[in-house]
């Protein structure tokens, strides 16, 4: 009797949903505009909270409560609490960056105008700089996000989840340029250099190194905007834009900021004791220590290649919303429908394609077993043929129900089941479909008010697995009937396969041609394939050191963190530009002086990055960690 009524319920249904226990009733609203438009569905919300509070639900019982949910509230949820983490993350990072990088110059000054032990006097005079600092640094930065952003908001109006992590980022990579020239500067200038002489030769040496710095890491985000995935493309647009403006700020704001800090004697650079350029190479031992070490990481980084995971659960990627959580229950209360979750729909010209369709969909279905991925298919026409042929045959089987409820052992049955199961068995004409209660057809009505012009399909797997939501949209994202027409399906979980498939099969291209680009500046730079090459060895191994430690802690490439690989060979090049670039220019037997000053100069570069991306690390959201891990 259970298994017959739960099979009414399911068919016929309540026209007002409640809970087993009668104390939870749940409305469904359906929206008007767009699901994926976030500003909408605040509306919505604000609508609904309007109504409820206007219909005071007290005034009916003191213990009436009314809540609001759905799956759209969740989405406003998460978008919302991403925004306020981009913002807490943006703010904590800038300061923390800029405080880190103060600390350092005052660190250097210091180190350069002592002579001797400990000085308070001059402890005091680089104290007493630390808001000029700030405002070197700060003032080129903020224009160039303020550049970037601006044009951002001309090419795409609004950010998306990937997008909306650049402004920490930007900042992070942006202060690597101003770094290496604010240092390079005061090395010219403590050599007893004028201004225009110094601001000369740090533009012809170190200038020309961040220059191609930049355009390597830009060119690298630029190489993203040929994919498909509007995560890849927009991210590497602006991410490419932030960085020329960043340079552009770089080059031309700060050093005229210099020169006026200079003059109004905000700052000042003391001559220092010219350092002589270490002719001493590194100590042999330590040098073969750390070759071996290294070469060994790469062996082992090349061995565990292969093993390096793509995460394809989407739920350990996705935050718990508490909040959220407790009004789910509400509706949980009444609709506990996990096997009916996730249906796609596909949307027909007329209502007579509706019954073949679902005939193919079923026989395609039956013969995957090996991989179903189909559980049901629901369509209005089953439940109230619209054609004679099928009224015919369902009155038939109505019929049939009927004389075996005639059956003695089923008449003597007087059960509240077998009741509403012999009532519903009296139909013996057609139901015309406007006499159809609207709870009955509402979820096969379109916006415009056309009736079963689309039918529902289920799954039978768990599409939070994406290897399970690409199965099913291989499955029923494209359905060709005998008559050879085609019909498409459309959910969001078939939107989430198809971004999946699309980023799967487009990152290798993408992190290939990033890795080409490298190598085609490096040459141009350099002209010399024999100090390309060079360059271009830390980035290598320094990606093989990452997929390695990502094997080693356990981590996984995911749906966020993939789009940061083309950046990191952009980024991490930068280091190699640099140490390259000094060398040539102080010549051979040089490489210790080198490592002190553009060496400390790159340490200081990389560290700003990582503080950039770690910024993230305050976001709850998983997949925004797994970006800056």
């Amino acid at each position: 009797a259970q298994a017959m009524e739960k099979v009414y319920d399911d068919l016929v249904g309540n026209d007002y949903p409640i809970s087993d226990d009668s104390t939870t009733l749940v409305l469904r609203f359906i929206p008007t505009g767009s699901a994926t438009n976030i500003r909408f569905i605040e509306r919505v919300y604000a609508d609904l909270d309007g109504v409820i509070a206007e219909l005071d639900p007290s005034r009916f019982h003191p213990d009436m409560e009314v809540v609001t949910a759905g799956r759209l509230l969740r989405q406003y949820t998460e978008i919302s609490a991403i925004t306020n983490d981009v913002r807490r993350s943006f703010g904590a990072g800038v300061f923390t960056v800029l405080f880190v990088v103060v600390l350092y110059f005052l660190y250097k000054g210091y180190r350069a105008q002592k002579h001797g032990g400990f000085s308070w006097s001059i402890l005091l005079r680089q104290a007493a700089r630390i808001p000029v600092l700030a405002l070197l640094i700060a003032i080129p930065l903020l224009m160039s996000l303020s550049w970037t952003f601006g044009i951002a908001y001309v090419a795409f109006e609004t950010l998306n989840l990937m997008t909306s992590t650049l402004g920490l980022v930007l900042f992070g990579l942006g202060i690597d340029f101003g770094i290496h020239f604010y240092a390079r500067y005061t090395e010219e200038r403590g050599k007893g250099k004028s201004m225009p002489h110094a601001a000369e030769d740090t533009f012809a040496s170190t200038g020309q190194a961040i220059t191609v710095g930049a355009l390597t890491t830009a060119a690298a985000m630029y190489a993203l905007t040929l994919a498909d995935f509007r995560g890849f493309s927009e991210f590497g647009f602006i991410a490419g834009t932030g960085i020329i403006l960043a340079l552009l700020a770089m080059l031309l704001v700060m050093p005229a900021l210099i020169s006026v800090f200079e003059r109004t004697g905000l700052l000042h650079f003391g001559a220092v004791e010219a350092a002589t350029i270490s002719t001493r190479y590194a100590p042999f031992p330590a040098v073969k220590t750390i070759l071996a070490v290294s070469v060994s990481a790469v062996v082992l980084a090349l061995l565990f290649l292969p093993r390096v995971a793509f995460e394809y659960d989407f739920g350990t990627l996705e935050p718990t919303y508490e909040a959220y959580n407790a009004r789910r229950d509400y509706i949980n209360r009444v609709y506990n429908d996990g096997e009916r979750r996730n249906p796609a729909y596909i949307v027909v010209d007329r209502p007579e394609e509706v019954l073949p369709l679902v005939q193919t969909i079923r026989e395609s279905a039956a013969a995957d077993t090996i991989s179903p991925t189909v559980r049901e298919v629901e369509s209005l026409q089953e439940r109230f043929p619209t054609l004679p042929a099928g009224q015919q045959r369902k009155l038939s089987r109505i019929e049939a129900m009927r004389e075996r409820l005639e059956d003695p052992f089923l008449s003597a049955d007087s059960s509240e089941g077998i009741t509403r199961l012999r009532r519903s068995a009296q139909t013996s004409a057609p139901i015309d479909l406007s006499v159809v209660p609207g709870y009955l057809k509402d979820r096969f009505t379109s916006r415009n008010g056309e009736i079963g012009n689309f039918i529902i399909i289920y799954p039978s797997v768990g599409l939070s697995d994406g290897r399970q939501s690409i199965a099913f949209s291989d499955d029923i994202g494209r359905v060709e009937t005998s008559d050879g027409k085609e019909y498409y399906a459309s959910s969001s979980s078939l939107v989430a396969a198809d971004m999946l498939r699309l980023m799967r099969s487009e990152a290798p291209w993408m992190v290939l041609a990033t890795f080409v680009i490298v190598l085609c500046l490096m040459y141009v730079n350099f002209r010399s394939i024999r100090w390309a090459a060079l360059a271009t060895v830390p980035l290598l191994v320094g990606v093989l050191w990452m997929l390695l430690a990502m094997e080693f802690f356990g981590l996984k490439l995911n749906f966020y963190n993939l789009i940061v690989l083309p950046a990191v060979l952009g980024i991490g090049n930068d280091a190699g530009v640099h140490i390259v670039h000094r060398y040539r220019e102080e010549g051979r037997r040089s490489i210790m002086h080198v490592l002190r000053s553009t060496g400390e100069h790159v340490s200081m570069a990389s560290l700003t990055t990582m503080i950039g991306f770690s910024g993230l690390l305050l976001s709850f959201h998983p997949g925004l960690h797994s970006i800056c891990l």
